[in-house]
């Protein structure tokens, strides 16, 4: 049987927020409160609408996570548009096991870390605004790469990539900071994507057009070696 846990405390409230949310959510109440106060009836529904949709995108569902040793999960939700083998440049000098997941405007935005160990290198790369789900959307648009070394020895990479609409990259993990499988660290405003980069020894559990779900879904497994004689 699968064990699952926590990796951050659930949070007291029915319908979790993220804090980046707050401002456009409180933003577009006020502008809704004076649009009713003015009489403008239509145009207070439509701000009661975008207040409601705001909150929505925002929003940051608790999720438990798997806890069988070497296990990597999901960095978002969204759809997985390509896992292959790749040459791992500029992330890395090997050839590597690239997994990208593309987030609708409608997927939770909330990012995971997805594997235990500790955090040697941020790289933050300005760029273009393409289509997220395009190939060459991952070294032309704008993008975050968080280097992790995992506590089994194996080294990744997941990269939070800007899209279209996608104008801000939130991330609030620092080099040598330890971080825990599921984790939260970050989000991506209005639409993106997240490109994880993987040992070829890494044992692929998706496919092209899979649906997974960030701290909960498992992308792959690497080979774990037990300590035990």
């Amino acid at each position: 049987m699968e064990d699952f846990v926590w990796a951050d405390p659930p949070q007291r409230m029915a319908f979790p927020v993220a804090k980046a949310g707050y401002p456009l959510i409180c933003g577009a109440a006020f502008a809704t409160l004076i649009l009713a106060l003015l009489g403008l009836s239509v145009l207070a529904v439509v701000g009661l609408a975008a207040t409601f949709c705001i909150a929505g995108f925002f929003r940051d569902p608790d999720r438990v996570i798997p806890n069988r040793p070497g296990q990597v999960v999901s960095p978002a939700d969204g759809r997985v548009i390509a896992a292959a083998i790749v040459n791992g440049a500029p992330f890395f000098e090997e050839a590597v096991l690239k997994i990208s997941i593309f987030m609708s405007i409608f997927n939770v935005h909330v990012n995971r870390v997805p594997a235990e160990g500790k955090v040697y290198r941020i790289r933050y790369r300005p760029g273009q605004f393409v289509p997220a789900d395009r190939g060459d959307a991952s070294m032309r648009n704008e993008h975050n790469a968080i280097f992790l070394e995992t506590t089994y020895g194996k080294r990744l990479c997941f990269v939070q990539v800007a899209g279209l609409i996608a104008r801000r990259i939130i991330c609030h993990v620092q080099p040598d900071e330890t971080v825990r499988r599921g984790q939260r660290f970050g989000m991506i405003c209005f639409g993106s994507r997240l490109d994880i980069y993987l040992p070829q020894d890494a044992t692929l559990a998706v496919s092209v057009g899979d649906k997974v779900m960030a701290g909960s879904s498992v992308l792959g497994s690497f080979p774990v070696v037990s300590d035990s004689n």
